[in-house]
């Protein structure tokens, strides 16, 4: 250790002063050294081999200065040296445990795909060995090595602390700041929400813990409290290292375990029964303790895309109405509000939103219905955009998964095509799924709600005689039904994973619909 040998030095100047005066006291001489204070001898020490907390501070300035990196751990780096935070790493007694300990984490980075120079572990491990040998020059000056060290040790820290614990990378800044509200207005700053899950990001405090933690010798568990132990980041992490790597590439695999490391407050893996749709696959897995269900998917296109998020699904709403979004108010209603005809044929209306009360289409104004004052709503039944089933989940973004008048759809492989609700294949085995088998009444009543225009005799109304359309009558009024809650709630998950488990645990690879593979990649860079 450095400061071992320093007080060597001085511990034998020291002997030989203290043998001068024994003996110069012996001869009964005045003795020249008799009021020199220890650091008198500083100058007997090697330039190079000096250390002051002042250099080492200057020296950390000048670090802060140029250090170009700009991820949010790098700038808590900065900041905590900007603002003299106590040194933490190292000091005239040496360099604490912990700083062998971080640097054989930093150097199994390769395990997770990273490269141990982006956490500046080849510098790192220089400067420790520079230190426990005592090796210092004119070039490397004990100053320069130790605060190179202490500022690389916080840095590779927070880096490392940081990106297992919540991701590398922030996802509501990288899919947040993509697409535009109004893409005609480049001057527009206001963006879509493509990422609505809730996933924390690092703060001050989480910085802060990290380096007391080392600074108290304790980072071993702190680290571990770190690392992610999904099971899907563990499979991934494990498939990077086999022969199928090559076959799924190694970018893929990368972007999507970064994906596994961001923290959410509720997984699918934590429930009994639950909803995932993961958009590249276009298919929902309803998953029970005893079945599962499985399903293709319409999602949203290119520039109206399915946000990321998730919820609860508690109710389902039968032969809803169409609430238009102002997009399709503005291309197909706007001009032709003056066509009785073409709102008949449609089953569209419009009311104001204020009173609730229905206006006819050619007193409607454009402006109120861009605005949102006025809406333009399709009836429930045959023939509405959203079919005759829709399944309400909690989110603030207005999506829900329904069922579609289109069912051309479900047999084209691209089926990223609504504006940005989810259509479902299945809506009724759905809603079963939903409500489960303890709800069987209530399942049978949305069957019959929703094929109320045929009789239970598999006959039209028009071929009924009065006492089957009796019958049928009384049926009607007791099997129809506009609503059903679903209790327990089911949590809903909709994600984004180009490669993803299967539900035997396969991974399986998706195409990357909304290029967000390449979003994440870029970022990644950063470490790679």
């Amino acid at each position: 250790m450095l400061s071992e040998r320093l007080l060597s030095h001085r511990l034998t100047l020291i002997f030989v002063c203290a043998v001068a005066i024994l003996t110069s006291c012996n001869e009964r001489k005045p003795n020249p050294n008799a009021d020199l204070s220890l650091s008198y001898y500083d100058a007997l020490v090697l330039p190079s081999c000096r250390l002051s907390e002042s250099k080492v501070r200057k020296e950390l300035r000048r670090m802060v200065a140029n250090d170009s990196d700009s991820t949010l751990s790098d700038f808590y780096a900065k900041k905590y040296y900007d603002r003299r935070g106590p040194l933490i790493w190292v000091s005239r007694k040496g360099v604490i445990a912990d700083a062998d300990t971080l640097l054989e984490r930093l150097n199994e980075v390769e395990k997770i795909g990273f490269n141990p120079s982006r956490f500046r572990a080849p510098q790192i491990k220089q400067d420790l060995e520079c230190i426990h040998a005592l090796r210092f020059d004119k070039t490397h000056r004990a100053s320069k090595v130790f605060a190179r060290l202490e500022y690389n040790l916080t840095k590779a820290l927070f880096r490392f602390a940081a990106g297992q614990r919540y991701g590398y990378s922030i996802p509501n800044n990288l899919f947040n700041r993509l697409d535009l509200t109004d893409p005609k207005d480049p001057s527009s700053r206001s963006y879509r929400e493509l990422y609505a899950l809730d996933s924390p990001r690092p703060s001050k405090r989480f910085y802060e813990d990290a380096l007391h933690e080392a600074g108290r010798g304790a980072l071993v568990a702190f680290l571990d409290s770190c690392e992610p132990h999904s099971p899907l980041y563990t499979q991934l992490v494990n498939s990077l290292h086999t022969d199928s790597a090559r076959l799924i590439g190694r970018q893929r695999i990368l972007v999507n375990l970064e994906r596994s490391r961001w923290r959410m407050k509720d997984y699918p893996w934590n429930h009994d029964k639950y909803v995932l749709v993961n958009l590249p696959s276009l298919h929902l897995l309803a998953k029970g303790e005893d079945e599962a269900l499985s399903m293709r998917i319409g999602c949203g296109a290119m520039k109206t895309k399915t946000p990321l998020l998730q919820g609860s699904i508690y109710r389902i709403d039968v032969n809803p109405q169409w609430i238009m979004p102002r997009s399709i108010v503005k291309k197909s209603i706007i001009h032709r509000l003056g066509s009785r005809g073409y709102f008949a044929s449609k089953h569209y209306f419009i009311r104001d939103r204020a009173t609730g009360r229905n206006i006819p289409p050619y007193a409607a104004s454009p402006d109120a219905l861009l605005n949102g004052s006025q809406l333009a709503i399709q009836e429930g039944g045959e023939g509405n955009a959203l079919g005759r089933l829709i399944f309400r989940f909690n989110n603030g973004l207005s999506i829900y998964l329904h069922d579609t008048s289109s069912k051309g759809v479900f047999c084209q492989s691209d089926r990223d095509v609504s504006h940005g609700c989810i259509r479902v294949e299945k809506p009724f085995q759905l809603a079963s799924f939903l409500l489960g088998k303890d709800n069987q009444k209530t399942i049978d009543k949305i069957w019959y709600s929703i094929h109320a225009d045929v009789s239970p005799l598999g006959k039209s109304k028009d071929e009924l005689s009065p006492q089957q359309k009796a019958v049928a009558d009384t049926l009607k009024r007791n099997m129809l039904i506009g609503k059903a809650d679903v209790g327990p709630k089911v949590p809903v998950f909709i994600w984004y994973f180009t490669l993803y488990p299967d539900v035997n645990g396969v991974l399986r690879t998706y195409n990357d619909l909304y290029g967000y593979d390449s979003v994440i990649y870029d970022y990644l860079k950063n470490y790679l």
